[in-house]
């Protein structure tokens, strides 16, 4: 789409992707440059957990993804000759209770072919050279291939362009973090000798972790912390009988690779960005925090970050005040410091050495993993379904509410495959949804088919399936304060 959009996006991966099919899905127009000539190959962010199949699933495309992914249904802790933990991923609190794993190939081939049913092409072999914030809108510098210039100004840029971000460099912004000084290795082949299939299966080792994920059919993903010093090469790609070797020391008797897609050796950055924003700029995703792959929340955390910043609409369309902006930088930023602490957590755990202190871990996981309600933390965790936006500016703190979600969290129910666009979806008496949606009709849309229950609360559930405001009945002024402070 040349000429003026009113997003310009950097980065067309599953983040950039994401939020280019959002704001086309609320009538915003965009263009979505990327530097690479072609989508990725490669399996790469591999699961997708049950709060971003919940987001898609409101936006009304989750059924693309589920036709091409497996369905994890738990995780298995051993040491190869005894099972430390086992986690039924059954126990999530979502309509989507597993893990999706889908390679990332595949995750932005859907997205890709999404967009360009809607008549976005990704425009690729398309650097970002730079850009100028200019106040009322976003100068930016265009490279293609063999390097032509374009002169590009769009009301707003976001930079969901990877770890090494030009969009971040920008700013200026500091990129805070570290190394990790392990180094790890990944492959991606046909493996037998697992089961069950459609499980995740982790082998903490005296030497170091070994862990299998599935893919589709008997193709798994292996990956393998090697240590600091460990064995010759540095950082050099393993080779199949490396990983054939790591899998027979580590994993239980029977586990062999063939037919290798992908063989890779990495290392485990952790950092993050203090602000998401500033002016009319914005990064998502690794542009803004990339850290362990451990629970693989890198990606969703990324594509949440989209589903957040597609709120950009009701500004665009003059529906809300630009201040609803600055709740971005503070709800994603505080929830990339969780995401990095717990996969930090979680990566720490998994590659002590310390004969003794592991045999500490394993005891104490054995212990822990006994208890259900343990259990159905872990797994809510994994799945995502823990976060929420409690100290936002977004969110008004409940009244008196019988049971159900308060302000701040997580809408558990479907909204109707994205019917409301991107508006409040307000549940309460009828009398009250009709008074709201009348005087806000830019901003608010009944809720269709409420039961019961939902006349006993009011509540504003806000366009990414959060609860913004929750009271009841008699708290109506309240309610319309609310939309009040946010209209334009």
């Amino acid at each position: 789409m040349p000429g003026s959009p009113k997003v310009l996006i950097a980065g067309a991966g599953p983040v950039g992707l994401t939020l280019a099919n959002e704001l086309v899905r609320h009538g915003i127009s965009v263009r979505i440059v990327d530097k690479a000539a072609q989508r990725t190959d490669k399996s790469k962010a591999l699961v997708m957990w049950s709060r971003t199949l919940e987001l898609f699933d409101d936006a009304g495309y989750v059924g693309a993804f589920l036709s091409a992914g497996l369905q994890a249904h738990g995780a298995q802790i051993s040491t190869g000759k005894q099972v430390v933990a086992r986690v039924s991923l059954d126990l999530i609190d979502s309509r989507f209770a597993y893990g999706l794993m889908i390679p990332q190939s595949e995750t932005e081939r859907i997205l890709e072919e999404r967009l360009a049913a809607a008549g976005v092409t990704v425009e690729r072999c398309v650097e970002l050279g730079g850009f100028t914030d200019r106040g009322d809108s976003v100068e930016a510098s265009l490279i293609a291939a063999g390097g032509a210039r374009e002169t590009v100004r769009a009301d707003w840029l976001v930079g969901c362009d990877g770890a090494h971000s030009t969009v971040r460099h920008g700013l200026g912004f500091a990129f805070e973090g570290s190394t990790l000084q392990s180094r790890w290795a990944l492959a991606d082949g046909h493996v037998t000798g697992l089961e069950p299939q459609d499980h995740l299966h982790i082998f903490w080792h005296r030497d170091g972790i070994l862990a299998f994920f599935p893919i589709v059919g008997d193709r798994w993903r292996v990956v393998a912390d090697l240590g600091a010093g460990e064995g010759e090469g540095g950082d050099t790609d393993p080779t199949l009988d490396d990983i054939n070797g790591l899998m027979a020391r580590r994993g239980s008797p029977g586990i062999v690779m063939t037919d290798p897609i992908w063989l890779a050796a990495f290392r485990i950055n952790e950092r993050k960005v203090k602000d998401y924003s500033r002016g009319r700029v914005f990064l998502a995703g690794d542009a803004a925090h990339i850290h362990s792959p451990a629970g693989g929340q890198g990606m969703n955390t990324g594509i949440q970050d989209a589903f957040n910043l597609a709120w950009l609409a009701l500004v665009i369309e003059g529906a809300a005040r630009p201040a609803l902006l600055d709740s971005y930088s503070a709800e994603r930023s505080a929830v990339g410091e969780k995401v990095l602490r717990n996969a930090g957590r979680l990566t720490e755990m998994a590659t002590m050495r310390n004969p003794l202190l592991q045999d500490i871990r394993n005891t104490i996981v054995r212990f822990a993993a006994s208890f259900p309600q343990v259990q159905h933390k872990v797994a809510d965790q994994l799945g995502e379904m823990d976060i929420g936006y409690p100290e936002s500016p977004l969110t008004a703190a409940s009244g008196q509410l019988p049971d159900g979600p308060k302000a701040g969290e997580r809408w558990p129910h479907r909204l109707a495959g994205g019917a409301g666009g991107c508006r409040f979806t307000v549940l309460g008496p009828p009398d009250l949804v009709a008074g709201l949606v009348a005087k806000f009709p830019r901003l608010a849309v009944a809720a269709p088919g409420q039961s019961a229950a939902d006349t006993m609360t009011l509540r504003l559930i806000r366009p990414d399936g959060y609860v913004g405001f929750a009271g009841g009945p008699q708290e109506a002024a309240r309610a319309e304060a609310y939309l009040a402070a946010l209209a334009c």
